[in-house]
């Protein structure tokens, strides 16, 4: 007589800069209910720990296996415009690699893939598809993150760039939501802002700004006449004080680059930005990324997790309600998905 397992959950991890996501799902790929969902601080241990053990439920074992996204320092997800006539130069990749991004290709792991749609680049085959997506980052940088998801008892199944599946699953959002224009989602930290302008063929643009939130604690202690910038530091991301009316002069640098990033994609294109997402601003920080919007002139894309999700059979339990989840959960959705099929547009 044949015995039946009991099926298999599935769990969804992302670690970014300031948190670690995680999700648990009634089986590993769709159809599936996500039935719980936890977030602990990346820099507390234990708290992460404990989200673990109590993401695990009373099946627990010695590891988790999970799909699991990350964000190295120095990733790399940048959009090149290739010259096929020199597709079948063995080093033409190498060259881009070197003189474009300064990596070096064999301290990295690295992909091709066609802009519009995320598939691998086939090198081979003949094509008159020249706009693609160089992706990856330094391999001591993804090792680190593999061996301290091991430390905490996860066992990466999958490892991601959690950039790239944000990514991913706005592109199918947008079809979705049948968006008219396009989008610009920005991914922030402390010291970089990656920005990406999304629209109805793929990626765009995509480009790497060297300013992030520490660029305006400066800016902080000036404006409110603090004794040094730790002070500001400390006020600043604490969410005890109204920034709001402070965002156009905290911005200010950023913006220009954005501004700049939006008038050439304007120019080149004639499509204007409809709507900003910011997909990792820590809870904290969240009125920064409706000031950013403000700046440019445009709304904040705000995402219906449930409706999109409906559509890519994936709902939830009662007890992980996804009504007012924000945007850093893109990714960890993101990576509940497969996109080889149009989604139902929303009526």
């Amino acid at each position: 007589m044949l015995s039946f397992s009991k099926k298999a959950k599935g769990f969804f991890i992302d670690v970014n800069a300031e948190a670690v996501l995680m999700a648990r799902t009634s089986s590993p790929d769709a159809p599936m209910v996500v039935e719980e969902m936890r977030e602990a601080p990346v820099s507390d241990e234990a708290a992460v720990q404990r989200a673990l053990k109590e993401l695990q439920g009373k099946r627990r074992s010695s590891f988790i296996h999970a799909r699991c996204g990350i964000y190295p320092p120095h990733r790399l997800v940048r959009r090149v415009t290739l010259d096929l006539k020199r597709l079948k130069e063995t080093d033409y990749f190498q060259e881009i690699c070197i003189q474009q991004f300064h990596v070096e290709e064999d301290k990295c792991t690295l992909a091709v893939l066609n802009a519009a749609d995320g598939t691998d680049y086939d090198v081979g085959k003949v094509t008159t598809q020249k706009e693609v997506i160089f992706t990856g980052g330094p391999n001591d940088e993804f090792l680190a993150a593999q061996e301290r998801l091991l430390a905490l008892g996860v066992f990466p199944e999958r490892l991601e760039l959690g950039t790239l599946v944000a990514l991913g699953a706005v592109m199918n959002y947008h079809g979705f939501a049948q968006l008219k224009a396009p989008t610009l989602m920005l991914e922030m930290d402390a010291d970089t802002t990656q920005a990406f302008v999304i629209g109805a063929g793929g990626l765009d643009i995509s480009r790497s700004i060297p300013y992030g939130f520490e660029a305006m604690i400066s800016v902080v202690q000036k404006e409110l006449n603090l004794k040094d910038e730790e002070s500001a530091r400390k006020l600043f991301y604490s969410n005890t004080f109204d920034f709001t009316n402070m965002g156009g002069a905290l911005t200010r640098k950023l913006l220009k680059e954005l501004q700049a990033l939006v008038g050439f994609y304007e120019v080149q294109t004639g499509q204007s930005i409809g709507q900003v997402l910011c997909t990792q601003m820590p809870p904290k920080l969240a009125w920064l990324g409706g000031a950013i919007a403000k700046e440019l002139g445009v709304e904040s894309l705000k995402l219906d997790f449930a409706a999109w999700l409906k559509s890519r059979e994936i709902s939830f339990a009662s007890s992980a309600e996804p009504s007012g989840m924000d945007a850093r959960w893109l990714a960890v959705f993101g990576q509940m998905t497969y996109y080889d099929a149009v989604p139902v547009a929303k009526k």
